[in-house]
């Protein structure tokens, strides 16, 4: 495939990269049992618990995990009854954006939302996104310079250009890819979390 072919600007060249990459990582995980999705999801809670930016954050905000992302689950439970604020990613249809929502209890504060993802019902209060600790970020895709690529809407991207605590990706060793490529509005992460590597970005503020 030569994606610098004369009828293909660069920002559709990167678009056709990102597509083919996210072909591959979803495959690498297709036919993920749900007994090894929890195994490795626990070796991933209990690496995060011993970092000192999650023993620090005061207000986190989580994601609610699809089949083929890491279950943080355990770990909302636990902030929750240490008394931290902890947070998910609610939709507003008035501004087509992601904005964050405190939560108190999950099972009887979150719905299935626009995507049918559960985020928090209308009655959870929305949480500055500059007073969060630490944003737990999934996606389908991480590299070691702290490029994400997501699902293709540029949603997150949006929603962690105003967070101004650590932001974490979240993933599966299987995850971890090379030269992710980026675009203007593609954030930079801090941090990444897999089962068994805590890797800190070069370059980035020392956590």
């Amino acid at each position: 495939m030569n994606l610098a072919g004369k009828d293909m600007t660069g920002a559709a060249a990167v678009s056709q990269v990102k597509g083919c990459l996210r072909k591959d990582l979803r495959n690498r995980l297709r036919g993920m049992a749900p007994a090894w999705r929890e195994e490795v999801s626990a070796k991933a809670r209990a690496l995060l618990a011993r970092q000192a930016v999650w023993r620090e954050a005061k207000a986190v905000l989580f994601y609610a995990a699809l089949p083929d992302e890491i279950d943080l689950g355990a770990l909302l439970e636990q902030a929750l009854a240490e008394g931290r604020t902890v947070a998910l990613p609610r939709f507003s249809a008035k501004t087509q954006a992601y904005e964050a929502c405190q939560v108190y209890n999950y099972a009887r504060d979150c719905a299935p939302g626009n995507f049918g993802i559960p985020e928090p019902t209308a009655r959870c209060p929305t949480f500055p996104l500059n007073r969060l600790d630490l944003a737990l970020v999934p996606g389908v895709g991480f590299d070691t310079a702290g490029h994400r690529l997501g699902r293709g809407k540029g949603y997150y991207d949006r929603l962690l250009a105003h967070v101004t605590g650590m932001r974490c990706g979240v993933a599966f060793d299987e995850q971890i890819a090379t030269g992710i490529p980026a675009e203007p509005h593609d954030i930079i992460l801090d941090c990444i979390i897999t089962p068994t590597q805590w890797l800190e970005i070069p370059g980035r503020p020392p956590i």
